[in-house]
């Protein structure tokens, strides 16, 4: 894999002991729970870490882990064994990977707002590809409202989402569901204090 701008940072970021973003599922997806199917496959999108793939393979899920920074991979590893269950990894830089197609029931992408506008068109159209029909897409972002806080995320507003950007992108989903909300999070040293997020679920028709 050819180095994605900004691997250094991130294999930077990655290297401490410390999970970045803690060991926890973030919430919103936490909450999504009742949303799974009891069995299939499962794309966890630049899933870093490991905390939010690891949990939807406690679900009884089979999980691919996708993220191009190896040193969170092995992060991703340990946790995964720890919490006694598998997930595959995939090193891969998730603008340019080659998306199956129709492969997972479930595509979960949660805080991947490094992502510029370009790369995020790329990203998003291989999410859907990667999707079955009838499959759950869960997404997570900060909104713009979130560089008032100053908590986590990125700086550039270009970066964040919006309910409108959303709805543009997933517009073409069924049970499309859109919640923004100002809410308290920690999720270890990354994300911690008030924070705008806006999080999406909808089935590929």
């Amino acid at each position: 894999m050819t180095r994605p701008p900004g691997f250094d940072q991130w294999e930077e970021r990655f290297a401490g002991a410390e999970y970045r973003f803690g060991r926890e599922p973030n919430p919103f997806l936490a909450r999504c729970r009742l949303l799974l199917p009891a069995a299939g496959g499962a794309l966890a999108v630049a899933d870093g870490e490991g905390r939010n793939g690891v949990w939807l393979a406690r679900q009884g899920l089979d999980v691919v882990s996708a993220d191009f920074s190896p040193t969170a991979q092995a992060k991703a590893r340990a946790l995964a064994a720890e919490q006694g269950v598998a997930i595959t990894l995939v090193e891969a830089d998730v603008h340019g990977w080659d998306y199956p197609e129709a492969q997972f029931d479930v595509v979960a992408e949660i805080f991947t707002q490094f992502s510029p506008p370009a790369g995020r068109a790329l990203k998003w159209a291989g999410m859907k590809r990667a999707l079955k029909p009838g499959g759950l897409l869960i997404v997570v972002g900060y909104t713009p409202k979130q560089l008032a806080y100053g908590t986590g995320g990125p700086k550039d507003v270009a970066h964040l989402y919006t309910r409108a950007m959303l709805e543009e992108a997933f517009g073409d989903f069924a049970d499309l569901a859109i919640t923004e909300e100002e809410t308290e999070l920690q999720e270890g040293a990354g994300h911690s204090g008030m924070s705008a997020v806006i999080g999406l679920t909808g089935r590929k028709r």
